[in-house]
């Protein structure tokens, strides 16, 4: 057995997390440079390190997940959302029940929640948001962002929804409140269902195909008819009616 296998073997024993639909050529090049920037020789051994050192562990996790994000990212298809998708999910039901998968820190559920706001009041509002990665969620709910993160937002919405903190800028309570955060593995957990909108971003592009394939399935499971699934520029689904999906724009898709 190879060192690489062992590695899965035993991540999956003591984490639940299934290394074998990553897709494996990604996942060994970030591991490798970083148990040589460890100063260990293999994954064989530096799995037996992780088995007894927690902060290696905790260092592995956020490394095999990739956190990168901002607000608006794409800001073209968030358009598309505010002026189309929203309107006409909301023509059925004034209180979305509505799932920001793999959210990272936080960005993407509360762009959700500020782009939505133009539609109702933020009383109504309610995001679950969801990762693999504890540590990133921690960040998320603190809602502390650098300039950087915000190069996409509209000025009145930043004018609206942060508050400048020196170099930084911080989400509103009233946003932060609508979106609950916890943690969920999109390969090994159980999805909730009757979703209106499922947003999953510029994450399917790390899994195997079978991976995907289980996903966008459970996806089509968890979206109630008529709700929608808005995916990463780089993720457009070339056989939407194997999930039983129409595209109605690009990158958004409608269950049947």
């Amino acid at each position: 057995m190879s060192d690489y296998s062992i590695l899965i073997q035993g991540i999956k024993k003591k984490t639940g997390i299934d290394l074998s639909l990553y897709k494996e050529a990604q996942m060994k090049r970030r591991l490798t440079s970083l148990y040589e920037k460890k100063g260990y020789r293999d994954f064989k051994e530096y799995f037996q390190a992780i088995q007894t050192d927690k902060s290696l562990l905790d260092e592995f996790l956020d490394r095999m997940t990739i956190n990168v994000s901002e607000f608006y990212r794409n800001a073209v298809r968030w358009n598309v959302l505010e002026k189309k998708i929203f309107p006409q999910l909301l023509e059925k039901n004034r209180r979305l029940k509505i799932w920001s998968a793999a959210c990272s820190t936080g960005e993407e559920p509360y762009s959700l929640a500020m782009v939505l706001s133009s539609h109702v009041p933020l009383r109504d509002i309610s995001i679950t948001a969801t990762d693999l990665d504890v540590g990133v969620l921690e960040r998320a709910k603190v809602g502390l962002y650098g300039e950087r993160s915000l190069k996409e937002v509209p000025k009145p919405i930043v004018a609206k929804y942060f508050i400048k903190e020196g170099q930084s800028y911080q989400v509103v309570d009233d946003i932060k409140r609508t979106v609950t955060f916890k943690q969920h593995n999109l390969l090994e957990d159980r999805y909730d269902t009757n979703y209106d909108l499922i947003v999953c971003r510029n994450v399917m592009i790390y899994f195997t195909e079978e991976a995907k394939d289980l996903i966008y399935t459970n996806f089509s499971k968890a979206l109630k008819p008529g709700g929608i699934l808005f995916v990463g520029s780089t993720e457009q689904i070339f056989n939407p009616e194997k999930y039983n999906f129409e595209s109605v724009d690009t990158f958004f898709y409608r269950k049947k």
